[in-house]
C-alpha cells in the first residue's frame, strides 16, 4: 500500500501542525454552524428507515474485503435504508478527513485499525464516543466490554498477533517473542515497512520485551538493530507470500492470515505473543454528519455488530469477534479459538497516543535501521 522510499514534503509532524492550524482557524467561524443540521442531536431507534436516495460515505479497505462486504452487508443495506454508499477504499484516509474537518467530514462512517482513529480524535472532534454509540446501537450492548476500550467508536472483529513460522524449517518451534532474533533466522525473519501498524505494535513490544516498558524506545531501537539483517514487508499479503516461498521462515504476522495458510496445506504455524497485543477491526461514526446520513451510519455500524455477520468474518477472514452471541465457525474453533470472557483474558493494546507522540523519531530511526 506504501512504498518504502522516505515522503517527500512535509513530514507527519508538520502535516499535523497544519491541520490543526487549519481546524483551529475553523473554530473562529464556529457561529456559522450554530443553526446547521448537524448541530441536532440525532438519535437512532433501531428500526429501518427510508433515507430517501441518500448517499453514505464509507472508509474501508478494498479488493477482497470490499467484496465481501457488499455481499455481506452493503448491498442489502441499500435496499433496506433506500440508499447508496459510496465505498471509499483508498487508503490512507487520514489526509481526507483532516481536509474536510470535523465540520465537514469526508466520510460519515469508517472500518479501520484504532491508531488512525486515534491520531485523528488528538486534533479534533471527528467521532463519536463509544457512549454515544452504545445509546444509538442495539448490538452494541452484545459486545464484550474490550470492544470499547479506545473510548472513540466500536471494534467488532480482532485477531492476536503472532509470528509465522515454517514449521518444516524452523527447529525446535519458537516458545518466546525473543526467539525471532535467533542467529539462524539472520535474513530469513521480516517485519513491516514503518507505515505499517504491525510494525508499530512489533516495534512496541520488542521495546516492552527487551527494555523497561514499552516506552523504552532507545531498548526497541536495539532490538531491530540485533534483528538485522531482516526483510521488510509492505503488507500482510506479502509477507503470506515470502513466508510461503521459504524466504522467510519467521515473521511478523496476525493470527488469521496464519491460519489461513494453515487450511491451505502450508507448512506454517503461529507463535502467539506472550504480551497478546491485537489487531482490531474499529468502526468510527463522525459527530458532525448531516442527520440522515449520521443515522445511516449508526444503522450501518448495527449491522456490523450483529453476531451472524461476524460469524460469517470470522469464517471469510478469520477474525475472531467482539459480540458473544456470534457463533464460531469450525475453521476457528479446531484452532482452539472460543469466544467467552476467557478467550479475553490478558489482552493488550498498546500505549497509542505515546507512540504518536514520538511517532517521527521512531519512524527517522527505524528507517535508518532498515536502510543500513
Amino acid at each position: 500500500m506504501t512504498d518504502t522510499s522516505k515522503p517527500k514534503g512535509p513530514n507527519r509532524r508538520s502535516f499535523l501542525k497544519t491541520g490543526s492550524a487549519a481546524l483551529a482557524g475553523a473554530a473562529g467561524v464556529n457561529s456559522f454552524y450554530i443553526n446547521h443540521a448537524w448541530a441536532q442531536d440525532v438519535a437512532w431507534d433501531g428500526e429501518p428507515f427510508d433515507a430517501q436516495g441518500a448517499t453514505l460515505r464509507l472508509n474501508e479497505w478494498g479488493g477482497f474485503w470490499e467484496e465481501a462486504q457488499r455481499e455481506a452487508i452493503i448491498n442489502d443495506f441499500e435496499k433496506t435504508y433506500n440508499c447508496t454508499v459510496s465505498y471509499d477504499s483508498g487508503f490512507p484516509w487520514f489526509p481526507k478527513y483532516v481536509a474536510g474537518g470535523p465540520q465537514n467530514p469526508s466520510h460519515h462512517v469508517g472500518n479501520w485499525n484504532l491508531n488512525e482513529i486515534i491520531k485523528l480524535n488528538r486534533i479534533g472532534d471527528f467521532f463519536l464516543t463509544t457512549d454515544e454509540i452504545k445509546e444509538n446501537v442495539p448490538n452494541a450492548s452484545d459486545l464484550w466490554d474490550f470492544a470499547f476500550g479506545s473510548g472513540l467508536g466500536a471494534t467488532w472483529g480482532f485477531g492476536q498477533y503472532a509470528y509465522a513460522y515454517r514449521t518444516d524449517l524452523v527447529s525446535p518451534a519458537p516458545t518466546s517473542f525473543k526467539d525471532f532474533w535467533r542467529p539462524e533466522l539472520a535474513n530469513k525473519r521480516a517485519t513491516y515497512i514503518t507505515s505499517n501498524g504491525l510494525q508499530q505494535v512489533f516495534f512496541m513490544t520488542a521495546a516492552a520485551e527487551f527494555g523497561k516498558d514499552q516506552y523504552d524506545m532507545e531498548a526497541g531501537f536495539e532490538a531491530m538493530r540485533a534483528a538485522m539483517p531482516m526483510k521488510i514487508s509492505d503488507f500482510t499479503g506479502n509477507m503470506q507470500t515470502l513466508v510461503e516461498r521459504g524466504e522467510v521462515e519467521m515473521g511478523v504476522q496476525w493470527e488469521g492470515e496464519i491460519f489461513l495458510q494453515m487450511d491451505k496445506g502450508i507448512s506454517v504455524a503461529p507463535f502467539t505473543w506472550e504480551r497478546k497485543p491485537i489487531l482490531t477491526q474499529t468502526l468510527s461514526v463522525s459527530r458532525y454528519s448531516d442527520p440522515i446520513e449520521k443515522k445511516l451510519a449508526l444503522a450501518y455500524v448495527n449491522a456490523k455488530l450483529d453476531p451472524d455477520y461476524q460469524t460469517k468474518m470470522a469464517e471469510t477472514f478469520y477474525l475472531r469477534p467482539s459480540n458473544k452471541k456470534s457463533a464460531l465457525p469450525a475453521r476457528l474453533t479446531d484452532k482452539g479459538v472460543t469466544n467467552d470472557a476467557n478467550a479475553l483474558d490478558g489482552l493488550w493494546i498498546p500505549d497509542w497516543n505515546w507512540y504518536l507522540d514520538n511517532e517521527d523519531d521512531i519512524v527517522e530511526t527505524v528507517n535508518e535501521i532498515f536502510a543500513s
